[in-house]
């Protein structure tokens, strides 16, 4: 297999890494760091450069799928799996990232929070707010991916990483795909449930936004929550 040895060692991708760090590095030749190795007719950059070109932004190469990965010729299910690991730890590290403390005191804050990581998300997302004693924001975190249609959500995956940061309360958020944020049945179901096992632990349910096109539902607002 081709690899980035055939390269005079200054303009290796791994050996730039080491000396200038990651950002001095193209996103091709980032994407050759994490494939290795190409194939017996492409070397690996080359082939790294015609990934960024086939999907044409990073958005859309960090979102595809492994049958859209595999698709790309010297791109087999190994290759797939390592690029979209890596992208989606990316992805998880960015969502957590909170570059200065944001006070949550009403709910249109907490969706600006997170409307970017849920208003295109094409699956239904569950997401937990975690807030300190004072209302700040300690990180959010995703619990639970589920279909265009349902995510299932487990008060013990909520109420996990409240315990582990020590919040003391907390705003569920999910999205609906749809664009509609109507709260279905199932919605209130959860809300409930969520509020119960919050106060048997102690870290009250603050609020649950509900995320569609540009608008949102807080069941705090209407009642459900108080």
């Amino acid at each position: 297999m081709n690899s980035v040895q055939h390269l005079p060692r200054e303009d290796r991708p791994r050996e730039r890494l080491v000396k200038f760090g990651p950002d001095f590095l193209s996103t091709a030749e980032l994407i050759a760091v994490i494939l290795g190795s190409g194939t017996k007719s492409q070397p690996v950059l080359q082939l790294a450069h015609h990934i960024v070109a086939h999907f044409g932004s990073l958005d859309s190469l960090c979102n595809a799928t492994l049958a859209e990965l595999c698709s790309i010729k010297g791109i087999g299910l190994a290759k797939a799996i390592q690029l979209q690991a890596a992208f989606n730890l990316g992805l998880r590290a960015s969502r957590q990232v909170i570059q200065e403390k944001v006070r949550v005191e009403h709910p249109d804050q907490a969706y600006q929070l997170v409307k970017d990581d849920l208003e295109k998300e094409k699956r239904e997302l569950f997401i937990a707010i975690l807030l300190d004693t004072k209302g700040y924001v300690i990180c959010h975190e995703i619990i639970s991916i589920g279909s265009l249609s349902q995510t299932l959500v487990h008060p013990r995956e909520v109420f996990y990483p409240a315990i582990r940061h020590k919040a003391a309360s907390l705003i569920g958020v999910h999205n609906h795909p749809s664009g509609d944020p109507t709260p279905s049945p199932e919605d209130y179901e959860l809300t409930q449930v969520l509020i119960k096992a919050g106060r048997l632990v102690g870290i009250p349910i603050n609020d649950h936004l509900i995320i569609g096109h540009q608008r949102y539902v807080s069941l705090r607002k209407e009642g459900v929550i108080f």
